[in-house]
């Protein structure tokens, strides 16, 4: 079974489920999956969200081809949704799970994150193809070699910074990446870079309060927290203040050492992040300004 996601976003009014049900369903297509989100009153407007899941198989069936001017092209059923989708004021996008994305994953010498996102997508718990990985650094070399993953090490620092950038770009290009991320990369990201590539997501601790430089969980030791977490968000050209996309938190005390609370921590991260990177793939994220609605 083929599938097509849509995602999109419209000014609310009644009877808006209706329609884009309704599209389906005079194509004589069936609509596996269905969530929507109404937005309370905003300043622009209350702000209406959707995402469909719709099963492809009767594309070709006299029905739909009589609606799509005898065409059953996925280009021809974009096409007339984005005339409903254009009568309706709705932005919008569509994928295809036959079409997995390919992912490169940037990283510098923390292996946690790496480790846990290779394990689930090759055990089909992360619907894509993990194309490569590129580091700042060659120490995660060996790890990508156990997976017969290709590795790029590419250093950096503040004058081959354009460069650099530039080599990852092209890599990226060169094996069709559509999703980089961060996974537990330290470098910031110029905002050219961004700008030239493909969505980015980003992984970093989260406290209460955040902690940030050198040894951050030994500064949580030292202020005594509660609470130890992690955020996974877009990476913008705002340091770690990019859309959300996933949050944890884990109680921690006073018995807890430096190391113990790292590997709490680390946990939290892998979850926190491969939560993220699973929401992105399904196509369940649509981001508006600097928020995210997660379907």
């Amino acid at each position: 079974m083929s599938r097509a996601i849509f995602l999109l976003a419209a000014p609310d009014q009644p009877g808006l489920v209706a329609r884009f049900a309704g599209f389906f369903f005079d194509l004589g297509l069936n609509i596996l999956d269905s969530s929507n989100h109404a937005s309370r009153a905003e300043a622009d407007g209350r702000r209406f969200y959707m995402r469909l899941s719709i099963d492809l198989d009767g594309l070709a069936r006299p029905q739909a081809l009589a609606r799509l001017g005898e065409s059953a092209s996925r280009r021809s059923l974009e096409a007339a949704f984005g005339a409903l989708a254009g009568e309706l004021s709705a932005s919008w996008s569509v994928g295809y799970d036959d079409k997995p994305e390919k992912v490169a994953l940037l990283v510098t010498k923390e292996s946690a994150c790496l480790y846990d996102l290779v394990l689930r997508e090759r055990q089909g718990e992360l619907p894509c193809e993990i194309a490569m990985v590129i580091s700042n650094h060659a120490t995660l070399e060996p790890v990508a070699e156990s997976f017969r993953l290709p590795f790029f090490a590419l250093p950096v620092d503040k004058a081959s910074k354009p460069e650099q950038e530039a080599r990852v770009l092209s890599l990226l290009k060169q094996h069709h990446v559509t999703l980089v991320v961060l996974a537990r990369y330290m470098q910031v990201l110029s905002d050219d870079f961004l700008q030239k590539a493909p969505p980015v997501i980003n992984i970093h601790h989260g406290f209460l309060p955040a902690f940030q430089g050198a040894r951050p969980y030994h500064q949580a030791f030292e202020r005594g927290v509660k609470l130890i977490g992690a955020t996974a968000h877009y990476a913008t050209k705002d340091l770690d203040e990019g859309p959300i996309l996933e949050q944890d938190v884990e109680r921690v005390h006073h018995g807890m050492g430096p190391e113990e609370l790292a590997r709490i921590g680390r946990d939290v991260e892998r979850v926190v992040l491969a939560r993220a990177v699973r929401a992105h793939l399904e196509r369940r994220v649509i981001v508006e300004g600097r928020r995210t609605i997660v379907l």
